[in-house]
């Protein structure tokens, strides 16, 4: 059942832009914070939101309201231990600044994740979307509606925070090189996954012309049992150094390796993204790109709060350094390099 307040939200901050013939950031920082706004301007669009009936969908009303509004994270997934990450830090930055937060998972669902923008335009503050599977053009529909910022993808006009993936991922390969690995797997994340992508054009373009061959390997969800499948994949391939588009998938991978017989790092090295706690316990330990998911959380949400409270704001597009962490999944290719195949089928 739609909770009674809901019915008593006749229009939004949209909506009151376009009566009053200004930005919806400024609709929102003049009931939010109206020390952000000319009080002429708090005066005009204050009186403007009672006149069309305007009520919070979620918060109290009256004296006894103490947040600000409210900001929604939308995340792809929470099989992936790095989008608790990415939570913890939206959500420290979102209380810090006295909003209400919500999380909302779209299971890596473009079609989902679009049902809850059009929703959630309606009836929050503020949205910061993390590895988006809609389309840039669905995007902007919904950042013209409510104040957003995006991590780990860039869209024109709207603010994001990236971690810089692609170039780790090209550290990574060169790092398989220097250890004598001629022959390196890619697998490859969600179709939709921008990073994924973009890791793939990196890597690419960082072995165009050279003798390296890269083999990027199927779109696989982010899971161990995902990765399992990834590893026989990997397996036909021959390579003996692998990059996973996350550290879940390489988990699941080398438990899948050891199944079939496959030593790690004697037979296959293998390279995991993200650093998750579990990288460091795995056995072996993984080696991974390291990048924080907290602070790309906290970013992001700052990001977006300071629509609210800038008096002319701007679109914000930063990008967070990654590195390469060595642990012990990888090491030289092995001297009869590239019998990863045949060998397996003979165990």
């Amino acid at each position: 059942m739609i909770p009674e307040r809901r019915y008593a939200r006749h229009v939004n901050l949209t909506d009151i832009a376009r009566a009053c013939g200004v930005a919806p950031s400024t609709v929102s920082r003049a009931l939010n914070n109206p020390g952000r706004v000319s009080a002429a301007m708090h005066e005009r669009i204050s009186q403007k939101a009672i006149e069309m009936g305007y009520a919070s969908a979620t918060l109290p009303q009256g004296p006894e309201r103490r947040s600000r509004g409210t900001i929604a994270l939308i995340v792809p997934n929470l099989v992936n231990p790095f989008v608790h990450e990415l939570i913890k830090g939206s959500q420290a930055q979102t209380q810090a600044a006295e909003f209400l937060f919500l999380l909302v998972n779209t299971e890596d669902s473009a079609h989902v994740e679009m049902k809850w923008l059009r929703e959630l335009s309606q009836t929050v503050d503020g949205v910061v979307l993390s590895s988006p599977r809609s389309t840039d053009a669905e995007l902007r529909s919904i950042a013209d509606a409510v104040p957003m910022s995006i991590i780990n993808r860039e869209v024109d006009g709207i603010s994001s925070i990236t971690i810089d993936t692609a170039s780790s991922s090209v550290e990574a390969l060169r790092y398989l090189v220097t250890l004598g690995h001629q022959r390196i797997a890619y697998v490859r994340g969600p179709e939709t996954s921008w990073t994924s992508r973009e890791r793939v054009a990196a890597l690419e373009a960082a072995t165009a012309g050279d003798e390296i061959d890269l083999v990027p390997v199927g779109a696989f969800y982010p899971s161990l049992t995902a990765g399992a499948a990834a590893a026989d994949a990997v397996a036909l391939t021959g390579a003996t150094g692998a990059l996973f588009f996350n550290d879940t998938l390489a988990i699941g991978a080398m438990t899948r390796f050891r199944q079939r017989g496959i030593s790690i790092p004697d037979d296959i090295s293998v390279v995991g993204c993200d650093d998750i706690m579990a990288a460091e316990t795995s056995y072996p330990s993984l080696t991974t790109i390291t990048g924080s998911g907290e602070r790309a959380g906290r970013i992001a949400t700052e990001a977006l709060i300071s629509q609210f409270t800038e008096r002319s704001p701007r679109v914000r597009v930063e990008t967070m350094a990654a590195h390469l962490t060595v642990r012990d999944s990888t090491g030289p290719a092995p001297a009869t390099a590239p019998s990863l195949a045949a060998a397996t089928r003979a165990r």
